[in-house]
Order: structure tokens, then C-alpha cells, then sequence
């Protein structure tokens, strides 16, 4: 019997009904058996790579599982034969091609990203079976080879980020901007900003005093925190260096945090300038999101910004403060308080 003879020479067909995807899957199962040199198969190599395609993308490691363990049992209990003529007989125009990129992938050598020329008699048969001629296969087969290439060549970065640790030790969270890349990081004693071309974001915090305690426990948070942000923090921090400042919006949200939210208005208060005319660079007109909140005995004062280029229209202001309320509470859900 020639080598591979158990896989296409079979007559026998299942009886389990198989989806086109399911074919292409079987595709890769039936060329691990045949490739296996004992009966164990690598499932978390053989659905990783399955992945990879687009027809499985948004399958959830259950669906790959089961999937995976049908097929499986199919070619264990009856034969990979059987299996691969199913799955020949499942396969639809629009996946034929799938198919065969899915056998040769698994034969792949990952190191080299090559296909060693001990696979290519299966290939070859496999390529025969599906009616591919010599050109598609060529073309598949350069396709799944400069896949493994460009990964090996760029593999995915599982470093850790890069983290901010407050000097109090009351908070820490990863680095929102790239420093590499030109980002920005500036830190003193109860602030830190960081910033990069388009992007602002900043954390005030101080310890609440007994004063303040007292204070927060008399009025509620929503007056507490409202007072902090509309008598002292807007007027001695914003509207102190962009006179014509106002708040356009206010409001007590209980979301993924709870805090009060404003919207301050700023012309020419952004932190980022424009030249005009080769003149000294003229600031941009910006929205300021702030969100107030206690945590652990500190007050917090979390902001971003939204610039607005020459010429550029916002939005209404329910729409622009609905964006900065998301931006601030995505990026207050990175902070882990200590």
C-alpha cells in the first residue's frame, strides 16, 4: 500500500453531515493524521493556526473545540479516509481554496517557514484530489509561506507595558502613550499628564484633608464633588489661564464609576498650537472633559481633551460630551488603585 493510499484511496463516506467550514477544518485534521507519526494531534497548535483564517475568526474556543473533537472522533473512529471524503464532498466552490491553503499549512516548517519537499507527495495528492491545477496550488501555497515568514519575522510583542507608578503608591496603570514615539510623560506632586500630537490625559489627586472629609459627608458626593469641580477647579485651574472658559456641561454619573462629569469650553486653550504664517503658533480651540471622583481617602480630577483644527465643526454638545465621558472612563478602567 503506498503511503497515502488510507487517505485517498478510501471509498468510505460518514455519515455525519459536514458544513463547508467544517471542511476546510478537516482538511487541516485530515493532513495532521496523515503527517502524525504517532496518533496524537496537537489540537491548541491545530485551532490556533485554524484561526488564522477568516471563515473562523469569530468562532469562540467552544465552537473550535467541538468542532474540533467531531472531526477528530471521525477520523479515529471510522478512518482518515472517511474523513477526507466527507469533507471533499462538503467542500463549496468559495472554499476549495481554503481547503488546500489549509493543508499546507499544517506542513509548514515553522522554524525555516518552508515547506520541506518530504510533505510535498501529500501535497501533490492533495492538490490532484480537490482538482487544483498546478498554478492555484503554486499560489496557495506562496500565500501560507509569506504568512510564516512575515510571522517570524514580526512576532506578536507579549511584553509587559510599560506602568506608571504614582510617588504616594495610591494608584498605578500602564502607559497610555507611546515615550519611544515621541510620548510624553510629565509628573509632579499630585499630577500627572500624559501626551503625545493628539492626545492629553491627566490625573489630579490629593488626600482628602478632615476638612474636606467633613465636607464630603455634609453636602453628599454629588454636591461634594461638584462644588470641587465648579467652584475651585475650573475657575482656579482652567478659566484662570483661558479667561473666556465656560462649562457647557454638567452632570452626576453613576457608570462604571461614580463622579461628576463636566465639559468645560476652552478657545485658544489647548495644549496644542498651530503656526500661522510662520508666526508664533496660535493655540486651538478645545473641549475639556473632566470627571471628579474619590477613591480611597483621594480625590481625583481625571481630564482629556478634544481639539478642534482649523475650520473643524464639533459636534452637539450631548454628542461631544457623550465621546469625552467614554474616553475618561476607558481610561480610568487601566487605573488599579492601591
Amino acid at each position: 500500500m503506498a503511503k497515502y493510499d488510507e487517505v485517498f484511496n478510501s471509498e468510505e463516506v460518514s455519515e455525519e453531515t459536514l458544513s463547508a467550514a467544517e471542511a476546510v477544518a478537516a482538511m487541516a485534521v485530515v493532513t495532521a493524521f496523515a503527517d502524525a507519526k504517532d496518533a496524537e494531534i496537537d489540537v491548541e497548535t491545530l485551532a490556533s493556526m485554524l484561526w488564522g483564517f477568516e471563515t473562523f475568526e469569530e468562532y469562540s474556543e467552544d465552537e473550535m473545540a467541538s468542532m474540533l473533537d467531531k472531526l477528530i472522533n471521525i477520523a479515529e473512529d471510522e478512518s482518515v479516509g472517511t474523513l477526507f471524503n466527507s469533507a471533499n464532498e462538503s467542500l463549496s466552490d468559495d472554499s476549495l481554496f481554503d481547503a488546500y491553503a489549509a493543508g499546507v499549512m499544517m506542513l509548514v516548517d515553522e522554524e525555516k517557514g518552508i515547506v520541506p519537499k518530504s510533505k510535498m507527495s501529500f501535497l501533490n495528492q492533495l492538490q490532484a484530489a480537490l482538482e487544483l491545477d498546478n498554478e492555484e496550488a503554486q499560489e496557495i501555497m506562496d500565500e501560507v509561506i509569506t504568512a510564516f515568514k512575515e510571522a517570524l519575522l514580526n512576532p506578536d510583542d507579549e511584553s509587559e507595558p510599560e506602568m506608571y507608578q504614582s510617588p504616594e503608591g495610591n494608584f498605578q496603570l500602564p502607559i497610555p502613550v507611546d515615550v519611544q514615539d515621541g510620548g510624553n510623560v510629565e509628573s509632579e506632586p499630585g499630577l500627572v499628564e500624559f501626551s503625545d500630537d493628539g492626545t492629553l490625559l491627566q490625573i489630579n489627586y490629593q488626600v482628602l484633608p478632615e476638612d474636606q472629609v467633613a465636607e464630603l459627608q455634609s453636602l453628599g458626593e454629588e454636591g461634594y464633588l461638584k462644588s470641587a469641580l465648579l467652584d475651585v477647579y475650573v475657575p482656579s485651574s482652567i478659566v484662570k489661564t483661558v479667561p473666556n472658559s465656560r462649562v457647557e456641561h454638567n452632570e452626576y454619573i453613576r457608570e462604571t464609576i461614580s463622579g461628576y462629569f463636566v465639559v468645560v469650553n476652552m478657545p485658544q486653550g489647548s495644549t496644542m498650537a498651530v503656526e500661522e504664517n510662520n508666526s508664533i503658533g496660535k493655540r486651538l480651540d478645545a473641549y475639556r472633559g473632566i470627571l471628579a471622583f474619590v477613591n480611597q481617602g483621594f480625590l481625583y480630577l481625571v481630564s482629556c481633551q478634544r481639539n478642534f483644527l482649523a475650520g473643524e465643526v464639533p459636534g452637539s454638545m450631548d454628542e461631544e460630551a457623550q465621546a469625552l465621558k467614554g474616553e475618561i472612563l476607558e481610561f480610568v478602567s487601566t487605573i488599579e488603585f492601591g
